[in-house]
């Protein structure tokens, strides 16, 4: 028997109207949705019509999961992987997942979406033929510093996420350690509130303080550095 395929699906980061016509039917046809929020994902499958039963699926139950996983694909069945929003895997869940399906030689298939950070760089008017992902730094001041500055150096865009509480730290991090330098921010992309701050550390500094974020700070962030 034909061993069933895993199909690694990116969802909309924000607008339910950023997903491609092959990822609607690809969620329609396979037999089960693997999700990091089955909540989540109910949001944007009945959006679309698509009945397929989602099975929660993440980091933490990765061990409970996977020989049901394996069980499902030696009898042939298709299987799609989502993440809340975006492409999974990319500072998501799935590594586990995709990594030791590839050691069994199964069969894992992309189907191509939105991504935080490539979005984001596409619109940040900062260098984009040479840039690196960090995903969400260590909560370390010395391993932030050094990992930003082993990346800086290599004269690379540098993109991170990073949350709302810890923004104005990594900021003034930066600014202490690089100078000045270009930032970018982005938060919410293709949200109605979406919104994106440019210019160099100090003005976006000064931008966030003047609207008091630290007294709300809200958002998801990218944050695209170039020295």
């Amino acid at each position: 028997m034909e061993k069933g395929k895993l199909y690694v699906v990116a969802t909309p980061i924000g607008n339910l109207g950023d997903i491609t016509y092959r990822a609607v039917d690809t969620l329609k046809s396979v037999t089960f949705i693997l999700a990091e929020d089955t909540r989540e994902t109910k949001k944007l499958l009945d959006k679309y019509g698509i009945q397929t039963q989602t099975v929660s699926y993440r980091d933490q139950n990765h061990d409970k999961m996977f020989s049901q996983i394996l069980e499902k694909l030696d009898m042939g069945l298709n299987l799609a992987l989502v993440s809340d929003a975006g492409t999974p895997l990319i500072s998501d869940p799935g590594y586990k997942l995709v990594s030791q399906l590839r050691s069994l030689n199964y069969e894992v298939i992309s189907i191509p979406g939105p991504s935080a950070a490539i979005s984001a760089l596409s619109i940040s008017g900062l260098p984009s033929d040479k840039f690196i992902f960090l995903g969400f730094l260590p909560k370390s001041e010395t391993k932030r510093k050094n990992l930003v500055s082993k990346y800086l150096s290599l004269n690379n865009s540098v993109i991170v996420y990073e949350s709302p509480n810890r923004l104005m730290r990594l900021l003034n991090l930066v600014k202490d350690n690089f100078g000045n330098i270009s930032v970018f921010l982005a938060k919410d992309i293709s949200k109605s509130r979406e919104e994106s701050i440019y210019g160099n550390i100090e003005n976006v500094v000064s931008i966030l303080n003047e609207r008091h974020f630290n007294d709300n700070p809200h958002g998801e962030f990218v944050c695209i550095f170039h020295n």
